[in-house]
């Protein structure tokens, strides 16, 4: 899948978890299932506790975190 259609899945309301980014408008959010990935838990973990989830769920976070971080920029504060 695209990345543009991947990224599709993440979507934005205030009246769902007061506008976090979350998935395809369901009570789950990226910052969940990125928690959940640095905890350990794998793919097949997270959409066996989530089946309303797909994999393409969990590709879409990780895209959408990976857009936000590559636009930062390192400051040596020495």
């Amino acid at each position: 899948m695209k990345s543009e259609k991947l990224l599709q899945r993440i979507t934005f309301d205030q009246s769902v978890l007061t506008g976090k980014p979350t998935i395809r408008g369901m009570r789950i959010s990226v910052e969940m299932i990125l928690d959940l990935l640095a905890k350990g838990a794998s793919v097949q973990e997270i959409l066996e506790d989530y089946p309303e989830l797909e994999t393409n769920d969990i590709r879409a976070a990780l895209l959408y975190a990976k857009r936000l971080v590559s636009g930062e920029e390192i400051v040596d504060m020495v």
